[in-house]
């Protein structure tokens, strides 16, 4: 009976209905790993991602920051077909990388204004290895690029259905609101909560007009969202036809490097202190023809003291 059992829930198993067709499955699994001079800061935001997503594979450091054509490689030999890789420059700025190996394309953006789920102290909370509703702002639909992007965060961050590690439950939102052309990132969870007596809707009285408070029904309950965390913003700068490699099919003009920002305001800042010292070099050129600076004589006069009665 086992054996006639197996024979037929197999075709089900492998993905084919009772009426012979077949269904897509949707197999995603994601790289996640960074490179060397992370911050504790992003290495506890790469932490809280790889808990919210259970199809995702978390490796070491990447040593180099030039080849990362190797990435795809890796992602090969983990059976992973999405990347996402976070590179650290000079300790301050975060840039990430979210690809589609082996084939692309690939979207670089700077990453700002990152808070971990441990120092933001929300009460909200979700279970480990549950499935998320991925949330997207209209304003996605609106242009070729941002509709690329929209389609590879949906890769990277919806856990497909029967995925290893998850857990047949959806407790918690992921949203992507796109303002200032910026991708803000927020995760929340769906609290389920009894209405109580207090909080029944207010109806219309047929008989008298007026609005009463209409006792909620017994197992009524209410929807809410709790924020969870992290939170964090992404700037695309540029988005390449393959993977780590390639033409660019896209490029951020607004974009402006944290580098240039940094330099702009040392500018700014050496060029105040070069009025300063030009401020004081003319105030000691004018007490020096004034004769008021200490080691040089005034020239004498002819009604002076010492040239009248010489």
């Amino acid at each position: 009976m086992a054996a006639v059992y197996k024979s037929l829930t197999a075709p089900l198993a492998k993905g084919v209905t009772a009426n012979g067709t077949s269904t897509k499955k949707n197999k995603q699994r994601v790289l996640i790993l960074s490179s060397r001079g992370v911050t504790f800061r992003q290495r506890h935001l790469l932490n809280d991602l790889y808990a919210l997503l259970p199809h995702s594979r978390k490796d070491a450091k990447l040593d180099t920051k030039t080849k990362l054509y190797q990435l795809n490689e890796l992602a090969d030999l983990y059976n992973c077909n999405n990347v996402l890789f976070f590179e650290a420059r000079k300790g301050k700025d975060l840039y990430i990388w979210m690809s589609k190996a082996p084939n692309g394309p690939t979207v670089k953006c700077h990453m700002q204004n990152l808070h971990t789920t441990s120092e933001l102290h929300f009460p909200g909370n979700c279970l480990r290895g549950s499935r998320p509703i991925l949330s997207f702002d209209p304003t996605f639909d609106s242009s070729p690029h941002l509709v690329l992007i929209k389609e590879l965060l949906t890769h990277v961050f919806g856990v497909p259905k029967g995925a290893r590690k998850t857990k047949p439950f959806v407790d918690h939102v992921m949203g992507f609101t796109l303002a200032d052309g910026k991708i803000w990132i927020r995760c929340f969870e769906i609290r389920e909560s009894a209405v109580s007596k207090s909080e029944g809707r207010t109806q219309l009285d047929e008989n008298t007009g007026k609005e009463v408070v209409a006792v909620g029904e017994k197992g009524e309950t209410k929807i809410s969202l709790v924020e969870i965390g992290p939170r964090f913003i992404l700037t695309p700068i540029v988005i390449l036809e393959s993977s780590f490699g390639g033409p660019v099919i896209y490029e951020n003009k607004e974009f402006v490097s944290p580098n240039q920002i940094r330099s702009e305001l040392r500018m700014s800042k050496a060029g105040r202190y070069n009025q300063r010292a030009e401020q004081q070099i003319e105030r000691k050129a004018k007490k020096g023809d004034l004769g008021l600076r200490t080691g040089k004589e005034r020239p004498s006069g002819e009604l002076e003291d010492r040239v009248l009665f010489a």
